[in-house]
């Protein structure tokens, strides 16, 4: 049986899903914002739609499998907003949806352990966007609804070698500050393992075994480089955008026992070490 997946907002992590999707046959349709997205996309293999613009009824009707990549802003989820009612009438032919949340749903908890039962409290809009499209999407009925929580994302192409080599990298140091992170890779074996092995309702923290502080991982790409560690900037002077700063707002560490014990998950980069040596290798 061919299955399809229709993933709305086709970005970094939904394209690594569909590397793995697609060996074993599956139909991959994609929206995307742009003609050019598309026509690259479409080179690809997946069937490119063009959204907002293009009426995606038939394509809802012809997937067992949704994955929700689309951030939702101010006005709400944008595939709730225009395709809830269409979503709803077909849930019963669907096996499975996936949301990617972030763990920025947890709010700040002063560096303390966060896991997937911990109440959501985000401090940020952006933190309470996410939750609100999580309980959104949760009040479907009969969806096959689960929410990946992610960490901070990278892998290829999104990796700190590049600021590293051009000198503009700095170690912000915040006192106790971590961040959990999760390379493209796990995100898209744990997307798959989920889809094999489905549990509806679920929700799952995306993210690697080592909350490290940013200035580690900054200072350990350097070193990988052969390069002098970039300036230590105190957070409290450090010139940042306002985004940048807002992630400073929040200190946590995210368990991510569930999606082993629950899905078998072995991470391939089980922390940013092992993360940036395979992202290194890549430029060798």
């Amino acid at each position: 049986m061919t299955h399809t997946l229709l993933s709305f907002g086709h970005g970094y992590s939904a394209r690594a899903l569909t590397s793995l999707l697609q060996p074993h046959g599956w139909r991959i349709i994609a929206t995307t914002r742009s003609a050019e997205k598309a026509k690259a996309l479409a080179a690809t293999g997946v069937e490119a739609l063009i959204w907002p613009g293009t009426d995606m009824t038939e394509a809802i009707q012809s997937a067992d499998h949704i994955l929700i990549s689309a951030g939702p802003d101010g006005d709400g989820d944008p595939v709730l907003t225009q395709w809830r009612e269409a979503i709803a009438k077909h849930a019963a032919q669907i096996r499975w949806v996936g949301y990617l949340s972030t763990t920025g749903v947890y709010g700040d908890h002063g560096g303390g352990w966060v896991d997937e039962n911990t109440p959501l409290q985000p401090s940020t809009k952006r933190g309470q966007y996410r939750k609100e499209a999580e309980e959104g999407w949760g009040a479907i009925p009969d969806l096959p609804l689960h929410i990946f929580r992610l960490a901070g994302i990278y892998g290829p192409g999104r990796g700190p070698f590049a600021k590293v080599r051009n000198g503009t990298a700095r170690r912000i140091i915040k006192k106790d500050q971590v961040f959990s992170r999760t390379h493209v890779e796990d995100i898209a074996q744990i997307l798959a393992a989920s889809i094999g092995q489905p549990n509806p309702g679920a929700a799952y923290n995306v993210c690697d075994n080592d909350p490290a502080p940013p200035q580690d991982v900054i200072g350990h790409a350097a070193e990988l480089l052969g390069l002098p560690i970039p300036e230590a900037v105190p957070f409290e002077t450090a010139e940042m955008s306002p985004m940048a700063r807002s992630f400073y707002a929040e200190n946590k560490k995210v368990r991510n026992d569930r999606i082993k014990d629950e899905l078998g998950v072995v991470l391939k980069y089980p922390t940013y070490r092992e993360g940036l040596a395979a992202l290194l290798a890549l430029d060798a």
